[in-house]
C-alpha cells in the first residue's frame, strides 16, 4: 500500500500543473508527454515521470522553434531584380 503513495503524489503533482498552464506555455507539451509516457512505461513502468519529463523537453523545443522563427522573419527579405529584356526581342505592354 505504501508503495502508491509516491505514484498519487506524482500524478497528483502532474494534474496540478496541467491544470495551472496556460494554452500559449503548453505548445509541445502534449505531444512531448505522449511520447515521454510511452518511452517512460517501456523502459520500466514510469510513465508518469516520463510524460513530465517529456512535457518538459517538448515544450522547451517548441519554445526554440517559435524563436528560431521570429528570427527569420525579422531578416529582411531579399529584392529580386527586375527582368531584363532580352536584345532584339520586342516587349509587349
Amino acid at each position: 500500500m505504501s508503495s502508491r503513495k509516491p505514484i498519487f503524489a506524482v500524478s497528483m503533482l502532474g494534474f496540478a500543473l496541467f491544470l495551472s498552464a496556460e494554452a500559449a506555455t503548453a505548445k509541445g507539451c502534449l505531444k512531448g508527454a505522449a511520447v515521454g509516457a510511452v518511452a517512460g512505461h517501456v523502459a520500466g513502468h514510469h510513465a508518469v515521470l516520463g510524460a513530465a519529463a517529456g512535457c518538459a523537453v517538448g515544450h522547451h523545443m517548441a519554445k526554440k522553434k517559435q524563436q528560431e522563427l521570429q528570427q527569420q522573419q525579422q531578416q529582411p527579405k531579399p529584392v529580386q531584380p527586375k527582368p531584363q529584356p532580352q536584345p532584339g526581342r520586342a516587349v509587349l505592354v
